[in-house]
């Protein structure tokens, strides 16, 4: 269907190294999009480039850590100078440093999870955003998390970083709209990645999380690829500063808090 192509388009997916980053990077490469791979370590991101290569499409690798604007900003130019310009951003690298109560959380703790989750999905929008208007348009893709809508245990820090994530979704959907650029975000519930493997890796916690989403399960990387292939595509070119919540009905049950 030509509205869900990406033919002719460049995007920039964030922790691409693995897990949700890397499965959303195959689906773009695979409706024709050039895609720029970056993660902190350049040795993950060359086997998924390689993948791609081999499956017709096209990648560019690149190491730059989230946190570090001057990084950011040369990824960028990286970037339009091997293809041209950028159109999608995914904002998807994130950051978990600490597991436990709110105020047992230093400032230092703090400081890093913000600075990845937050500060680093800035980074990447204020560097790509002059490039989007000047083809005409673009997509930015926040992947946020239910944590940052629904209270979890354990990661309150790491979801007060998305709940910011998700005003600053909604607040730059008002203001890039004059451009053509829609603003939206993705909020998972849990998804069997090695970023989350501490849950679904621990039997009893597992258990809790399934017994309390509807679906009965938790979800794979290859079940976000549709939404994340929606966003960036023309398909959604009037859908703005929305929160898309994937996360198996967890949300809606009464016990889904205390899992």
């Amino acid at each position: 269907m030509p509205t869900f192509s990406l033919e002719g388009k460049v995007a920039i997916v964030t922790g691409a190294s693995r897990g949700i980053g890397e499965s959303i990077a195959h689906t773009y490469a695979g409706v024709g999009a050039k895609v720029a791979l970056v993660s902190r370590k350049l040795d993950g991101l060359s086997a998924v480039a390689d993948s791609i290569r081999q499956s017709g499409g096209e990648a560019l690798p690149i190491a730059a850590h989230m946190g570090d604007a001057s990084a950011v900003k040369a990824m960028v130019d990286e970037v339009v100078k091997t293809f041209g310009g950028v159109d999608i951003v995914v904002n998807n690298a994130g950051t978990n440093p600490h597991f436990g109560k709110l105020l047992t959380a230093d400032e230092s703790l703090w400081d890093k999870t913000l600075d990845v989750n937050l500060r680093g999905h800035f980074r990447l929008i204020q560097a790509a955003v002059p490039s989007m208007i000047e083809r005409g348009g673009g997509k930015v893709i926040n992947v946020a998390s239910i944590a940052g809508i629904t209270p979890n245990p354990g990661v309150g820090l790491y979801g007060i970083t998305k709940a910011a994530v998700i005003m600053m979704t909604k607040v730059l959907a008002v203001e890039l709209a004059e451009h053509n650029i829609q603003v939206n975000a993705i909020a998972p519930g849990f998804v069997k990645t090695k970023f989350s493997q501490a849950v679904w890796g621990n039997q009893e916690v597992n258990a809790k999380i399934i017994a309390n989403t509807p679906a009965g399960r938790i979800a794979s990387v290859e079940e976000l690829e549709g939404l994340a292939l929606y966003l960036a595509s023309p398909a959604s070119s009037f859908l703005t500063g929305q929160v898309i919540v994937i996360d198996g009905g967890l949300t809606l049950s009464p016990s889904s808090y205390g899992v």
